[in-house]
């Protein structure tokens, strides 16, 4: 019997041995750094994001399937909210990061809620006035008289749509502003029900793509904003920088990755494992990154410079301030008390 426990022992002890040699080791071990430097532990961090999954979500879900957050010592969960949702969540440390429009984090700000802007995602913002070109409107003096959609009277879409009429020598009186819900805008303007709609410039390629001829008039050509961009609370930063540093280094990895001719496979898995609900539409949404995150909205002169989610600060603070003058906030905030411009 106690020659029959050696051998087992033994036999063990053999096995044991030849997995080492392999380089088995448990999944829990922490990540292998490079260099001979000390393994990473790998951290559990949650990010909330704006309304539900779609594939525009590529950059978080390409860093995760990618491997990016893991190099870096994360594991990351998605989960979903509004975006008013989304900075309480983060201010209260129910989430870590969030990934919410910049709009609704100015207004946090402005009431006080503790969040900071650690990484601009999109450097621009995502409105426009879309049109049908045979309406007459080729500039926008030309929407004087003429029946504009908005979402609601105080929705961002609607503080651009006055602040391009005030530019052009206009104000809100000079159109027929009328509202109608996010579900039926766009069809609103395919059936001529309005002239124009001022909303998201995604719908431009879309209704282009389905043969509808419209042109638009970006918003960010007269009022500098931002679409959705990383946010994490005051006391996460300030415990956690090192954490929050890792999570952009992976993000800016993925973003490089799918813009550098991995659109295709980033949209098809996107789609398949995250966003099943956009299904059959990998082509379109192939073209709208081409012709709009890619080009427009991921990158600009300042992040060929300093980077991807690099901050113009002075556009932030436009931003803001133009906030304040349409009293869509209350009290004004200085872009450098919300936002880390390049955070190394």
């Amino acid at each position: 019997m106690k020659k029959k426990s050696l051998s087992l022992l033994l036999s063990f002890t053999l096995v044991a041995s030849l997995l080492a040699a392999c380089g088995a080791k448990p999944e829990t071990s922490p990540t292998p750094a490079a260099g001979g430097e000390k393994p990473k532990e790998i951290q559990k961090v949650t990010v909330q994001m704006d309304g539900a999954a779609v594939p525009y979500y590529a950059p978080m879900y390409v860093a995760k399937e990618q491997g990016f957050f893991k190099e870096q010592g994360l594991d990351v969960d998605f989960v979903y909210a509004d975006a008013a949702s989304i900075v309480k969540n983060v201010a209260a440390d129910n989430v870590q990061f969030g990934f919410p429009n910049a709009d609704a984090v100015i207004t946090a700000k402005s009431q006080g809620i503790p969040v900071k802007v650690v990484h601009t995602t999109y450097q621009r913002g995502l409105g426009a006035t879309i049109f049908k070109k045979g309406k007459g409107i080729t500039s926008p003096k030309d929407l004087k008289g003429k029946t504009v959609a908005v979402t609601s009277f105080g929705s961002p879409n609607y503080i651009q749509l006055q602040v391009l009429l005030e530019k052009n020598g206009m104000n809100i009186k000079d159109v027929n502003a009328k509202i109608v819900g996010t579900g039926a805008i766009v069809n609103a303007l395919v059936s001529d029900e309005v002239d124009a709609i001022t909303f998201s410039m995604l719908r431009t390629v879309e209704l282009k793509n389905s043969g509808v001829d419209v042109d638009e008039i970006r918003s960010d050509d007269f009022l500098p904003s931002f679409g959705n961009v990383v946010v994490t609370s005051d006391k996460y930063l300030s415990t956690n920088k090192n954490t929050v540093i890792a999570f952009n280094k992976a993000l800016n990895q993925s973003l490089d990755y799918i813009i550098k001719g991995n659109v295709k496979a980033a949209v098809d898995m996107s789609i398949k494992k995250y966003a099943t609900s956009s299904e059959g539409k990998q082509e379109i949404t192939e073209k709208i990154f081409n012709d709009v995150f890619i080009p427009y909205l991921w990158q600009s002169d300042l992040t060929k410079k300093d980077g991807y989610g690099a901050a113009d600060m002075a556009r932030w603070q436009t931003s803001i301030d133009t906030q304040k003058t349409f009293d869509i906030i209350k009290t004004t905030v200085k872009a450098e008390d919300l936002v880390v411009p390049n955070l190394k």
